[in-house]
Parts: C-alpha cells; sequence; structure tokens
C-alpha cells in the first residue's frame, strides 16, 4: 500500500494517513447508510402527507460536536508529527540541495559535491534547499519528506534515514519540460562509509566538463550524441555554423568559444531558431574554471 518506508518519519506520517483514512471512510459509510435507510423508510409511497418537523436539540449537539471531536483529533495527529519534522537536531549533518532545470547538486560542508545524496544511517540530515531558477519541490517518498525549493526564500527539511539503501528523489512542483527527467538518488550508507566517501575527497577534485554538463543540469536540454532535446544537441557543435535570433533579427553565426562562452551567461543573446529562449543564464552559477571545462569538453565532441 505504502513505497518503502526508510526513515523515521515514515511510521507517523502512515499512521496519521491511515487515522485520517479510517475516519472518512467510516463517516462515507455512516452517511451512505443512513442515506438509504431514510429514503426506503420515508419514501413517498408510506408517507405521502408530511408533517412539520419542530427539530430537535439534542441531535443538533450531537451532529455539531461529533465531527469537531473528529476534526480536532486529525489536526492533533497531524500537528505532533508536523512539529517533529520542523524541529531539526542540533548534530544533523547540513548539506545544501540546489535545484536547476532539471537537476538537483548537493554541496557538504567540506566542499564535496555530488548529483546523488549520500547520507549515514542512523544520523539527521538537515537539507537547505536552493533554486537557482522556477519553483521545485524536494520530494523522497521512502522518507515521507516533501518541501517546496522556492527562488529567493530559505526554506528546508531534516530528516533520519533508518534503512542502508538506495532511494529516489523526485522534483513534485512543475518546473517545465524537463520536469519528468529531473530525477537523483539518496544513497543511505553506514556511518564508516559515508565518512570514507565524504572525507576521501579530501580537497574535491575539480569535475570535467562532462561531469559539469551532468551536475548543472545542461543534459535535461541537450544530448551530447544524440538527437535534439529541449535546446540544440551538443554533437559537433564546436565549429558549427547556426542561425540564431539576435535582437530579433536572425542572423548566421560560427559556434566558437565567445559563442559557447557568451550561451552560457546570456543564454537570451543568440537564441539558435527553431528553440524557445528559455534557458537560464549560469551567471554566478558557473565559475571561470567550470566555464572553461566545459567549452573544451565541447570541442571534443
Amino acid at each position: 500500500m505504502f513505497p518503502d518506508a526508510a526513515s523515521t518519519f515514515a511510521s507517523p506520517v502512515d499512521g496519521a494517513f491511515l487515522f485520517i483514512t479510517a475516519i472518512c471512510v467510516f463517516m462515507l459509510a455512516l452517511i451512505t447508510f443512513l442515506m438509504v435507510f431514510f429514503t426506503i423508510k420515508y419514501r413517498r409511497t408510506r408517507h405521502p402527507e408530511s408533517e412539520n418537523i419542530e427539530g430537535n436539540l439534542l441531535l443538533e449537539i450531537v451532529w455539531t460536536v461529533i465531527p469537531t471531536i473528529l476534526v480536532t483529533a486529525m489536526f492533533y495527529y497531524g500537528w505532533i508529527g508536523y512539529r517533529e519534522m520542523v524541529n531539526v537536531p542540533e548534530d544533523a549533518i547540513t548539506v545544501q540541495a540546489t535545484g536547476r532545470m532539471w537537476s538537483w547538486l548537493f554541496e557538504y560542508e567540506n566542499g564535496r559535491k555530488s548529483d546523488t545524496l549520500h547520507v549515514p544511517v542512523n544520523r539527521p540530515v538537515w537539507i537547505k534547499l536552493v533554486s537557482v531558477d522556477v519553483l521545485h519541490s524536494f520530494y523522497v517518498p521512502a522518507f515521507r519528506i516533501k518541501k517546496d525549493v522556492v527562488p529567493g526564500v530559505d526554506n528546508s527539511l531534516w530528516f533520519q534515514p533508518d534503512e542502508i539503501g538506495s532511494y529516489d528523489i523526485f522534483c513534485a512542483e512543475y518546473c517545465g519540460t524537463g520536469h519528468s527527467a529531473m530525477l537523483s538518488k539518496v544513497d543511505v550508507m553506514p556511518e564508516k562509509d559515508f565518512q570514507a566517501w565524504l572525507e576521501g575527497a579530501g580537497a574535491p577534485a575539480p569535475l570535467s566538463g562532462k561531469e559539469l554538463l551532468k551536475a548543472k543540469g545542461c543534459r535535461g536540454c541537450h544530448s551530447l550524441n544524440g538527437p535534439s532535446l529541449v535546446g540544440p544537441s551538443f554533437r559537433g557543435i564546436f565549429g558549427r555554423r547556426e542561425k540564431v535570433m539576435t535582437g530579433g533579427r536572425e542572423q548566421e553565426v560560427v559556434i566558437d568559444e565567445a559563442y559557447l562562452r557568451r550561451s552560457m551567461l546570456e543564454p537570451a543573446a543568440d537564441v539558435v531558431v527553431g528553440f524557445p529562449p528559455i534557458m537560464p543564464s549560469q551567471k554566478g552559477v558557473l565559475s571561470e574554471e567550470e566555464l572553461v571545462a566545459i567549452i573544451e569538453y565541447l570541442k571534443t565532441l
């Protein structure tokens, strides 16, 4: 009935869901039964003439008090779980999750970056949520956690995984044409394996151009050696001649280093004809070293 349960939040969330569902099913059955019963018992053939109804104070009190109690119980059950979700433990590991069209990037306190979220089992993890473009939503079904990632707003959530394994991360807010492909994984591992992974990087080695294209979400719109997606294919891009729209005027350009750099920093300046001008600027997202690495890799395709 439920997806994998792999965090300390899973049991209370599932319990609240089942509690509310049980009340709703009971009320549906009761109301349906009474509706059918009254329809048969007081049908017109048995009561051709209606009688004046004076009201019943006790009945009115009962059908006001009982629903109030049920709704209050549902609220309380949900509230005690939510209250725990917003109180982050002091010893939680801090990770920044950056959402962009259309990928996730996770950065640890020592500077290590990864497109997969690596966490230790039985340790609280505090995720700081950042968006560099549009509204996203960080959702891990197995952990029963979901929080919107809003540009310019500091959002966060925490969880404590209690089962070793690999679990899906989704974007649960429609964020554009590549929304369905905005997928990643949480890799829950033993504490010693996590520390080895985290510290084994030392001073993290810079990502290669190919790795950057994946980590920065470029692969969601551009294929490396296949057909065009949301944007043009990178296959054979360097030195290729393309028709672009510049300031509302069509012209032909040669794809060189200057064009590639401008396309990443000012993507709306020269838009390839036939493609929508939806690429977000990478200014402030890519460092100078990363720009160079990407350009050098694109030359090799």
